[in-house]
């Protein structure tokens, strides 16, 4: 009890009116980017679906324009920002699938599809996407696009706090980091846009038609996977056109801080920056892991093995979600070899999903000191570090409390799904894969799913794209009532 009275006099609970302003700023730049699938929808002649859209436009628009004119003062708090964070991936989900429904799918499947969209998960209820109009697919391509600049400047600008990571993504311990997440937000957006515009174009040059060239370059940047196909990859015939999506989706999964800083600075030192090396080893080992459990499974399909074991594992490993071949068909090694893929991911700063390779190395980096200090004198001192950066307290408590309840919300979501009777190993692949937001599936999902399972993993997919400590400072009663600032 003594120690809790000076925490509780520290604590501030969220105030209702910031948490207003700034979600309006979020919705108000929602309601302009909705307006490209709307127009899409118009151009194509269902105007049902258009009407949707605008509803959903004028419904984001007006909350934006009355709030974001109240006025604030002082500082915004990190349990403001973490439940802002929250509550935009939740509303647009639920607000996107109104229009989706427009296409004939019943509401349980179309907030499925939205919540995996902006989520930029890529896991799909639907029996089959070939069917769908040309407006539905780029639709909810254009939703994980969506999602991934939501990720880049919501999460980063909101959520980064001093240390390595902030290292890792331009800032120093000399920069005031509040100051500069606008001018962060704005590089990475060009980033984004730039690589997005790369890869359009490289598609078309490819061969690919514009539909396809258009929907595989959004969902692969944004680390999303959504296809146009219902054997995702495998529906691409030109080989070089599956090695540009699979391109892409590296490219969405490596720090965007990582782009521009190789423009202002040395781009061959950023070569040996460890968490992008680390992404590289982790892809090769994914890689070579599967090809050997495939080929153990399957030796008489060497060369097959090969390119599909590049092509999945490294879609597992950026969290993208495409695959070659059936993941429902693999033998169980190859399961968990993509299961503790998707878990590790991507980089931070990145669209990839995840517990990210910076978290994984600061793991190792404290395994690492337990098996030195068993050498060394108890009176000694080592500290830990992650590329020559020392670590602190706050961000080693961070990590390993992100891993616990990772791995809760997996448990407590794979005992749901066993007691509806689903096979135990794809269940829980299909678990990892929604709070990772990578898309693989093992076939658990599907359109005979359970509703209420279906929103259980839609739960899990908002919670892995927020990581979890976001939604648990939204639902928890502590944030809301108690001592306001200001």
């Amino acid at each position: 009890m003594p120690r809790r009275a000076p925490i509780s006099g520290l604590r501030f609970a969220v105030r209702l009116h910031v948490v207003a302003k700034y979600l309006g700023e979020a919705l108000l730049m929602l309601a302009a980017l909705t307006c490209v699938p709307a127009v899409v929808a118009a151009a194509g002649g269902n105007a049902d679906v258009a009407l949707r859209y605008l509803a959903v436009i004028l419904l984001f628009a007006m909350f934006g324009a009355f709030t974001a004119r109240i006025r604030v003062a002082g500082d915004m708090q990190r349990n403001e920002a973490l439940v802002i964070t929250a509550l935009v991936f939740t509303l647009s989900g639920c607000a996107m699938a109104f229009p989706l429904m427009g296409y004939g799918i019943p509401f349980v499947d179309a907030l499925f599809e939205a919540v995996s969209g902006v989520t930029t998960t890529g896991l799909s209820t639907l029996g089959s996407v070939e069917d769908r109009p040309a407006m539905f697919l780029f639709a909810r391509a254009w939703l994980q696009w969506v999602g991934g600049l939501g990720v880049l400047a919501l999460v980063l600008a909101l959520l980064i706090d001093p240390g390595v990571a902030a290292k890792r993504l331009g800032f120093d311990e000399r920069s005031d980091i509040a100051g500069g997440t606008r001018a962060h937000v704005r590089r990475v957006s060009l980033v984004y846009l730039a690589i997005t515009a790369i890869g359009i174009a490289a598609l078309l040059l490819a061969g690919e038609p514009v539909l396809d060239a258009v929907v595989h370059a959004l969902t692969s940047v944004s680390t999303g996977g959504f296809a146009n196909y219902d054997s995702s990859l495998a529906g691409i015939a030109s080989w070089p056109a599956r090695a540009l999506v699979t391109l892409l989706s590296l490219a969405g999964a490596i720090s965007f801080a990582w782009y521009y800083l190789g423009y202002y600075r040395d781009a061959r030192s950023l070569l040996r920056e460890p968490q992008f090396r680390g992404l590289l080893v982790l892809c090769a080992i994914t890689v070579t892991a599967l090809f050997a459990f495939m080929s153990l499974a399957h030796p008489e399909r060497m060369a097959e093995n090969l390119a599909d074991a590049v092509l999945t594992g490294i879609s597992a490993q950026t969290t993208t979600g495409f695959s070659s071949m059936p993941v429902a068909m693999l033998d169980p090694a190859s399961k968990l070899t993509l299961m503790v893929s998707m878990f590790v991911g991507g980089e931070v700063g990145s669209t990839a999903g995840g517990l990210k390779v910076l978290r994984l190395m600061i793991l190792l980096s404290l395994v690492r000191l337990l098996v030195q200090r068993t050498a060394i004198p108890r009176s000694g001192r080592i500290a830990p570090a992650v590329g020559g950066t020392p670590l602190q307290s706050e961000e080693i408590n961070t990590v390993v409390t992100l891993l616990v309840v990772y791995l809760l919300v997996i448990l407590l979501s794979w005992a749901a799904f066993l007691a509806a009777g689903h096979a135990p190993l794809d269940a829980l692949f299909d678990i990892v894969s929604a709070v990772a937001t990578a898309g693989l599936s093992a076939g658990v999902v599907s359109a005979t799913l359970e509703p209420a399972l279906k929103g259980v993993l839609c739960l899990v997919m908002l919670m892995g794209r927020v990581e979890v400590i976001a939604f648990l400072v939204l639902l928890s009663p502590r944030s809301w009532l108690g001592r306001k600032r200001g």
